[in-house]
């Protein structure tokens, strides 16, 4: 049992108060670099910035790499207070197996992966109006090796933190499944609230951001561990900064494409939520056998009978 993990470990409600500080300190500090770089380049003009003007100032790829150095800095902070308040281990933190499996991460991220590149190339065929070659072999490259380190590092720091840290501590401190992964859920998503994607097309947005975290928190809850929520969100952030850009999305980049399209919401944000996630959650199902659905989502929590408790990570 995943959330059950962290009976092995201390887990008192003061920890995980804490653990939250803690973290929310580490993505502080995080955020420093960029927040110097950028008040060194554009001067006191940045007081009078919106958020789009403000990730205009600085070089793509080194305001990305900037950018993604904040959840790196919060990944730290997530695991020094899961080894240091709480004595718990980066497996236990990570899955109920005895290992961690790698296999389902890989899986997950291919998975996704070659989803998001049919998507974006059909939608390239069926409407190259929207889009722009934005190609540039050097540019393209920095921007690779910026990303296949530091986008797994972000998107890592969102699963350990939401699906993990805070899905295991609300789980153990309610007793249940379902409350911690409301909670995390609609925390998730609140939190997209602030990109600059909701300024262009509306609070509608919203709804793509908070099902997408409950399409990782059943994920997790249904495969007890963390390994396919890890290789789904990391396959959707790499691939489609690789893809495509535009000048009003949280993530600047030298992509291959640029969406150069008027951004709107409407039924396409509810296409992902009520039918893509539905299906991948039912191809995952089928491969790794789940079961005992109502169980599983909103089910209690129970300490098992025995415990060793750790005091080491």
């Amino acid at each position: 049992m995943y959330i059950a993990e962290a009976f092995k470990y201390r887990h008192e409600f003061w920890r995980y108060l804490v653990g939250t500080f803690m973290v929310i300190a580490g993505v502080i500090i995080g955020q420093i670099p960029l927040a110097v770089v950028i008040f060194m380049s554009g001067g006191s003009e940045v007081m009078g910035m919106d958020e789009t003007q403000i990730m205009q100032i600085l070089e793509p790829n080194l305001n990305l790499f900037l950018m993604l150095l904040t959840f790196a800095a919060g990944l730290v902070a997530v695991f020094l207070a899961a080894k240091y308040l709480h004595g718990q281990s980066i497996r236990s933190l990570t899955t109920s197996r005895k290992k961690i499996d790698w296999g389902r991460i890989f899986f997950a991220f291919g998975l996704v992966a070659a989803l998001t590149i049919l998507s974006t190339l059909a939608d390239y065929y069926f409407n190259p109006e929207d889009y722009v070659v934005n190609f540039k072999p050097i540019p393209f490259l920095i921007l690779f090796l910026i990303a296949i380190v530091m986008i797994p590092l972000q998107t890592s720091f969102e699963e350990y933190f939401f699906r993990g840290y805070l899905l295991q501590g609300f789980g153990v401190l309610a007793g249940n499944r379902w409350l911690p992964l409301i909670i995390t859920s609609v925390v998730f998503g609140g939190l997209h609230f602030f990109n600059p994607e909701v300024t262009q097309m509306g609070n509608i947005i919203m709804t793509y951001y908070i099902g997408t975290g409950f399409m990782l928190g059943i994920m997790t809850l249904m495969d007890e561990g963390l390994e396919l929520a890890l290789g789904f969100h990391a396959a959707n952030n790499l691939v489609a900064v690789l893809l495509v850009t535009a000048e009003w999305t949280a993530f600047q980049s030298h992509s291959i494409l640029k969406d150069i399209s008027e951004p709107t919401a409407g039924f396409d944000v509810m296409v992902p939520v009520f039918i893509i996630y539905p299906a991948l959650l039912f191809i995952m199902a089928r491969k790794y056998g789940w079961k005992n659905w109502k169980h599983k989502i909103f089910g209690k929590v129970e300490k098992p009978e025995t415990l060793n408790v750790s005091e080491e990570a």
